[in-house]
C-alpha cells in the first residue's frame, strides 16, 4: 500500500463525487455528501478549509467511511487530473 497523498478538502470533494457521492449541503466549512447503498444512505462530513490539506487521520478515516482504498483514490485522482 502507498502512502496517502496530501489533498485538500475540495479535492476530496470532487473525488468523492466522481465516486458517486452527492452534495447534500453545507454546515458551516463542513459538505456533507450521500450515497445510497443496499445497507441505506452513506453519508460523509469532509471538512474544507480554505485550500489547507486534511490531516493524515482526517483522510483515513474518511476513505474507511467511504469503502475507497488507497489505490481507487489515486485512480481518482489521475481522472480529475485529464
Amino acid at each position: 500500500m502507498g502512502k496517502l497523498p496530501q489533498i485538500s478538502g475540495q479535492e476530496l470533494c470532487r473525488a468523492l463525487e466522481k465516486e458517486g457521492f452527492v452534495f447534500v449541503r453545507q454546515t458551516g466549512s463542513h459538505r456533507i455528501y450521500q450515497k445510497q447503498t443496499e445497507e441505506g444512505a452513506l453519508t460523509i462530513p469532509i471538512p474544507v478549509h480554505s485550500n489547507k490539506s486534511l490531516k493524515k487521520g482526517t483522510l483515513h478515516n474518511i476513505l474507511k467511511k467511504a469503502g475507497i482504498s488507497r489505490e481507487k483514490l489515486a485512480f481518482l485522482f489521475a481522472l480529475l487530473m485529464h
